[in-house]
């Protein structure tokens, strides 16, 4: 398989959580490693938990030597705290993240994907961006931010 074929399944995934997500974007997560599925996941109702973590959670040790493929930039930094999903890859040493779409949010705007780079983790970024954008037409980050202060 390629890297569009699983980022498609990662789109896929969030699109079952487009409108369920709250303020939050709704996000998927592939985690794939020697070719196979070791983990998925997609953003919880209400936003918790992430694609990342509910991915990273049915892997686990697995995760390890992965590659991530995830819809939107990893956050890197939480609004109620706690681990970041970009700290969460880090700390499950995944080996690559292909990112779809960048996140302009505070609690990403390049910091997740500079977390992943800084920690000799291979990012690349772009990929299918055009149809991953599409799940995130109403997602504002300034609103976002404005609504956590």
């Amino acid at each position: 398989m390629t890297d569009e074929t699983f980022m498609r399944r990662a789109i896929s995934l969030a699109q079952t959580q487009v409108g369920l997500t709250g303020e939050n974007p709704a996000v998927g997560c592939i985690l794939v490693r020697d070719g196979v599925v070791v983990g998925q996941g997609a953003t919880g109702a209400g936003g918790r938990p992430h694609a990342e973590e509910v991915a990273l959670g049915l892997a686990g040790e697995a995760a390890r030597g992965a590659t991530a493929y995830v819809t939107l930039e990893p956050c890197a930094q939480r609004s109620a705290g706690g681990t970041s999903c970009s700290e969460l890859l880090v700390a499950a040493g995944v080996a690559r993240v292909v990112i779809a779409s960048a996140d302009a949010s505070a609690f990403a705007d390049g910091e997740g994907c500079r977390r992943l780079h800084d920690a000799g983790i291979v990012t690349d970024r772009g990929l299918l961006e055009a149809e991953a954008d599409r799940l995130y037409a109403t997602y504002s980050p300034a609103k976002t931010l404005e609504s956590r202060r």
